[in-house]
């Protein structure tokens, strides 16, 4: 792994929980002006922008789920799979550090600076079953236009991959305040001290994304026919 392919997900997870976690934050200090559809679209941005920016450099996956997705698929080493997991948790934790130091402490204690939360009466297991099944959907469609020669990467891999993230946040909103992404939650809840529930926003992307990979490169790759 070259320097720039790791500072490549170090930025890119850094600016996806900067921008995610801080759209959360600006949500609560605006007396929830921005809302579910604001902290979405700010996420799906996040991540559109910035695959379709450091693609060429490390594929953009800034989520650990995503690398042990590949990792699990064949598509990348050992080594340089925990490189850029390192590289990502790393990214995740100066970005809440900096929101850290930005907003003002009653908000970020209200918040637990954006680290995600579990809707009421949500068990641990519906939690990391609904996480599994979201980062499988955002796992595949990475494979289908990062992984995949046949796949649309280079036309709207970028766009793709944020509207997964969009979409579903949207959908589970109520249910896990969706992380998708184990750096995602573990960065805020590094600085707030906050770990309630992180468990599920480990184990489920994980399984999620470790399915996926295997699916994708096993049912799909391996296996496709000639039109």
């Amino acid at each position: 792994m070259s320097i720039a392919w790791f500072l490549a997900e170090f930025i890119g997870t850094f600016t996806l929980i900067f921008i995610g976690a801080g759209s959360v934050l600006v949500n609560q200090m605006t007396g929830e002006s921005l809302g579910i559809v604001g902290i979405a679209i700010a996420h799906g941005l996040a991540i559109a922008v910035m695959v379709s920016a450091i693609g060429h450099i490390s594929g953009g996956k800034l989520n650990p789920a995503i690398t042990l997705g590949l990792l699990f698929g064949g598509q990348i080493s050992l080594k340089n799979a925990s490189l850029e997991i390192l590289a990502q948790v790393l990214g995740g934790i100066l970005g809440a550090f900096f929101l850290s130091l930005i907003f003002p402490e009653s908000v970020r204690d209200v918040a637990h600076l954006g680290v995600p939360t579990m809707g009421n009466n949500v068990s641990g297991a519906v939690g990391i079953f609904t996480e599994a099944i979201l980062v499988f959907l955002l796992v595949f469609v990475v494979y289908a236009t990062m992984v995949d020669a046949e796949g649309s990467f280079k036309i709207v891999g970028g766009f793709g991959i944020g509207c997964v993230i969009l979409f579903d946040i949207l959908a589970a909103a109520s249910i896990t305040g969706p992380a998708l992404n184990p750096a995602r939650a573990f960065g805020p809840a590094f600085i707030s001290g906050f770990w309630q529930d992180q468990y599920v926003y480990w184990i489920g992307p994980i399984l999620g994304g470790i399915v996926a990979g295997l699916f994708y490169n096993y049912a799909m790759l391996r296996h496709r026919k000639p039109l």
